[in-house]
């Protein structure tokens, strides 16, 4: 299996070659997350389709952080790889392996037991409140394959290898959708059908991905011997994945405050808050391709000193992202509702949907701009800083504005959807003041890892 040599060749056009592997990648990992909630929408009630919207929810955060965490595996594999140090790799993987086993089970043993009470928090309708719990409760018990899975594409994308990740998460994405027929059109099994075709598919993508890395020689030495904790290495892994973790994990939980408060509106704004979540990721699929894309470009550029070349991927990067986020939210505002239609047949909550995709489709152009930055940052090991922006406009701008506009009179999920590009327009300055500051003021290395 040979690695993507990033440090050679066109910056624009390696750039692109990776990334669009990726973005075909997370273009079927939407598609994986987004069959539950159109085949429930189609084959299942209001209060089922609000339940998986809910659950989904929650377990989008949990996924969120796993890998945010894992980004301290590519970062550190990616290094490696570009200074040619690759038994450093190998012990990287090993150790990585080990922090991810205990994530997995400290994860499960909250989540299994306390579905309900995880329900409850986040305020599920009383009619979906069992359906939420149970979705809850089942992707629990699969978590150990959605760690592995991520722990698996954290190397992959380390070594330049984005091609290997589109392919297993291609043979997700199709048993899924045929869990999803067999057991919610077929056998009417609703919410849990949806969860136990998600678990299922998630393992067979693991088992898939272990039989190609052993079948295909990996581009660094690796052993069973390396499934170890050395804290050397563990650590590096760690300054970069806990902050980032811990930003996605408190973000994301600003989107659950944005949930929380739509559930207590009614049962057609909870699931079209749930169906527009959907659709919006796959708005933000470009912007999210570039930031995996540049965290791993960055990582092995820096790696062989070749510092200006990650600058110039990051404009470039920029440059491309925003003419793909115009298109996409001129797509939300115009064809909301055709989209919203492709989750459910409800009327009411297609028409919320869009309404609330209307607010989102700002948020299109400001994502490219704030999400190349943070792939930069990311790549770079200034993971600390990604933290602090991300929790500011999570804390200090999103939710007080979403509180704020719930407490309207005649608010509507358009007022509620704003709270997203505010925030998104603060943390943007946010980068560009920090880019400055460390290029001009602090003049701090580039790479804390190279």
């Amino acid at each position: 299996m040979k690695e993507q040599k990033l440090t050679q060749g066109g910056i624009l056009k390696s750039l692109v070659f990776f990334a669009i592997p990726v973005l075909l990648a997370l273009f079927l990992q939407a598609m994986y997350g987004a069959a539950d909630l159109i085949i429930v929408g189609q084959f299942a009630g209001t209060g089922e389709q609000s339940g998986v919207a809910t659950g989904s929810q929650f377990f989008h955060m949990v996924t969120m952080v796993i890998t945010g965490l894992s980004m301290g595996v590519t970062v550190l594999v990616g290094t490696a790889i570009g200074s040619g140090r690759h038994r450093e790799a190998g012990w990287g993987v090993g150790v990585g392996i080990c922090i991810f086993a205990v994530v997995a089970v400290v994860i499960t043993g909250i989540v299994v037991p306390f579905s309900d009470g995880l329900a409850q928090i986040m305020h599920a309708p009383e009619e979906a409140f069992s359906q939420t719990s149970s979705y809850i409760r089942i992707c629990g018990i699969g978590t150990i394959f959605i760690v592995a899975y991520n722990v698996i594409g954290a190397v992959f994308r380390g070594i330049g290898d984005s091609k290997t990740p589109l392919m297993t998460v291609a043979i997700a994405c199709v048993i899924n959708i045929v869990g999803d027929l067999i057991l919610v059109a077929g056998f009417q099994m609703g919410a849990m059908g949806a969860a136990i075709a998600t678990v299922t598919a998630q393992a067979i993508s693991v088992l898939v991905s272990l039989a190609v890395i052993m079948k295909k020689k990996l581009p660094f030495s690796f052993s069973l011997s390396m499934v170890r904790f050395r804290w050397k290495y563990a650590k590096r892994i760690l300054l970069v994945g806990i902050p980032i973790a811990l930003q996605d994990m408190l973000v994301q939980f600003s989107f659950l405050f944005i949930q929380i408060v739509v559930n207590g509106m009614g049962v057609n704004e909870s699931a079209a808050v749930g169906v527009a979540e959907k659709v919006c990721v796959f708005l933000m699929l470009v912007a999210s391709a570039y930031m995996q894309s540049i965290s791993a470009f960055v990582a092995q550029n820096n790696g062989a000193g070749l510092h200006q070349r990650s600058k110039r991927a990051l404009f470039y990067g920029i440059g491309t992202a925003l003419i793909a986020g115009t298109i996409l939210g001129a797509l939300a505002i115009t064809k909301g509702d055709s989209m919203a239609a492709l989750f459910t047949t409800e009327q009411g909550v297609i028409l919320a949907a869009h309404d609330y995709l209307r607010a989102y489709a700002i948020d299109c152009i400001f994502t490219a701009l704030l999400f190349c930055f943070v792939g930069y940052y990311n790549g770079c090991g200034r993971t600390m800083f990604v933290m602090i922006q991300g929790i500011v406009g999570a804390f200090c701008v999103r939710v007080p504005v979403v509180y704020f506009m719930s407490q309207m009179e005649g608010a509507t999920l358009f007022h509620i959807g704003l709270g997203t590009p505010i925030s998104t327009v603060v943390q943007i300055l946010l980068c560009v003041i920090a880019y400055v500051l460390y290029e001009n003021v602090f003049r701090l290395p580039t790479c804390k890892f190279a």
